[in-house]
């Protein structure tokens, strides 16, 4: 699968600190190998927890403690690297987003760096006239990476924001 990429707060810079995860969920994303008439949001997801899970990260992580507070969880975590991926409305940026911020040295401190896996709008609508139309409404690249730097105060914990663009 195809991705662009952007790093927010030097995410990429910290990343290459960690080049084992980096280089992980690159070849996780590039080898996602779905027919792409079966590329629904629940198939995608499923794709990357059995990716993930194959290469030793930890899923469903719980990112407040104790472990019953509220039940927030982040999708993956190695290393100090968290991960979440994220197909649903754009709505839930926010909460997506403070997810990484509440892991990092701001609360928990169990993450250095936040990887942000979504979709384009080249690949939504390349989903939309051949295949699913599903996907309008989804997390969208663009939205997010116009968001981050008006969010600086709030978020400070660099992101590596991906993009995936084709099936």
């Amino acid at each position: 699968m195809r991705y662009k990429d952007w790093s927010y707060r030097f995410a990429e810079e910290v990343l290459n600190s960690r080049l084992a995860q980096k280089q992980e969920v690159k070849e996780i994303i590039e080898t996602i190998d779905l027919d792409p008439n079966e590329m629904t949001r629940p198939n995608l997801n499923q794709a990357f927890k059995e990716s993930f899970t194959q290469k030793g990260w930890k899923t469903e992580q719980p990112v407040f403690a104790p472990e019953d507070e509220p039940a927030a969880k982040i999708d993956f975590m190695k290393n100090r690297v968290g991960v979440e991926v994220a197909f649903s409305h754009p709505s839930f940026m926010g909460i997506d987003l403070l997810k990484f911020q509440t892991l990092s040295y701001s609360y928990r401190n169990e993450i250095d760096v936040g990887i942000y896996i979504v979709t384009t709008r080249q690949f939504q609508k390349l989903m939309e006239n051949k295949y699913d139309p599903t996907w309008r409404g989804s997390m969208r690249f663009g939205k997010v990476k116009k968001y981050l730097p008006h969010l600086r105060y709030i978020i400070q914990v660099p992101i590596w924001l991906i993009g995936l663009e084709s099936p």
